[in-house]
């Protein structure tokens, strides 16, 4: 099997998937601001959800619904999607829940820039084991 046997154009979701998840890996990693972080944190949460979706394809799947005389029929595990929607509401309550606690470090600190939240915090205890 060489590489010209090979469909790379015909697998293009997982390539989205590939690109998706090293996007978010990277807005996670090099941004400082918080929110971007749980941007970054969204859109490779997105790509698994793409990846799971993609995986639990079936071509020429139907619907699991089992009627007489259908051994032949080939059935569509709807298990992937149903875990996937579980998985979008758990997303969007942690979305939120992250958002609500950047908000209340905006109101403590003054800002969401990591660095200079990690640099309030050192200045704080290195003040505290001066007294």
């Amino acid at each position: 099997m060489s590489l010209s046997d090979i469909n790379f154009v015909g697998l293009y979701n997982y390539w989205v998937v590939i690109f998706l998840m090293m996007v978010g890996f990277y807005t996670v990693i090099a941004y400082d601001n918080l929110v971007k972080k749980i941007v970054g944190l969204n859109i490779f949460q997105t790509s698994v959800f793409m990846l799971y979706i993609s995986m639990g394809k079936v071509s020429g799947g139907t619907a699991p619904i089992v009627v007489e005389g259908g051994a032949d029929v080939l059935y569509s595990n709807p298990l992937p999607h149903v875990l996937i929607l579980t998985a979008i509401v758990v997303g969007v309550a942690t979305t939120s829940l992250g958002l609500a606690l950047i908000i209340r470090i905006k109101e403590a600190y003054g800002t969401i820039n990591e660095d200079e939240i990690v640099g309030m915090d050192k200045n704080d205890e290195i003040e505290r084991d001066k007294a």
